[in-house]
């Protein structure tokens, strides 16, 4: 199962909202370069935000962020250099609206890496080919990828064992998975309701097809071996 553990997504701080507005700073306007005492910094504070957004993750939303994103927009190429500066590649979607960071790699140099990975769970990565499969069909369907909380619920529990006797803990292991989506903006909570959820466009540039092809023929695998199991246990159970 290595093509599950192997992949690591950046994990949010849950300081984006203070990033974007800025509140509570004060001191020099936002255009000013020089933001604190002593600073020998060369970029504008809103550029700063951008960086730290980036570097913080898992993305810089348009919708979220929409004055981040005018400032990425209109200072790309400085953000691209600096974050290259560190190793990092910087990947824009203009039609999704969305940007993000990747781990620069390279065959002619040592790269250090700098991206700290936040491995999945196994339901976590089921949770993800759950809800990437379901951007798919919107896409082919034009509407809007929205999940809701039980739907979750019943595609993951396919995966309990057969006589699970830890009902509780399985429980709250699907809760986890669920907040896990969340942390890393996969899901966002519809407004007045919190369990209904829009599946972020973003997977569709952080897992390809092939990955989710992937991953379902491991799930597959996974689901036929349980299948198989429950099957003997059944005939173990007539025979006695």
């Amino acid at each position: 199962m290595s093509s599950l553990t192997e992949a690591g997504f950046w994990e949010s701080s849950g300081a984006e909202d203070g990033i974007e507005s800025g509140s509570g700073a004060k001191g020099p306007s936002s255009d000013s370069l020089a933001s604190f005492s002593g600073d020998t910094g060369q970029l504008s504070v809103p550029l700063r935000r951008v960086l730290v957004q980036l570097l913080l993750g898992p993305v810089v939303d348009g919708r979220r962020h929409p004055v981040l994103w005018n400032h990425l927009l209109q200072d790309e190429a400085v953000v691209r250099s600096r974050l290259h500066e560190m190793f990092l590649e910087l990947v824009v979607d203009r039609q999704q609206s969305v940007a993000f960071t990747r781990q620069v790699v390279s065959d002619d140099l040592d790269v250090p890496v700098l991206l700290r990975r936040a491995p999945l769970t196994f339901l976590e990565s089921a949770l993800l080919l759950f809800i990437r499969k379901r951007l798919t069909q919107a896409d082919v369907d034009g509407e809007r990828a929205v999940v809701d909380r039980n739907e979750i619920i019943d595609f993951l529990q396919t995966y309990e064992r057969s006589g699970n006797s830890d009902k509780s803990r399985f429980d709250r292991q699907l809760s986890s998975a669920i907040e896990k989506a969340r942390k890393l903006n996969w899901l966002s909570s519809l407004k007045n309701s919190e369990d209904r959820f829009e599946v972020s466009p973003t997977l569709k540039l952080l897992f390809t097809a092939e990955h989710i092809q992937a991953l379902t023929k491991t799930y597959e695998d996974v689901l036929n071996h349980m299948s198989t199991d429950a099957a003997s246990d059944g005939d173990n159970e007539v025979e006695d």
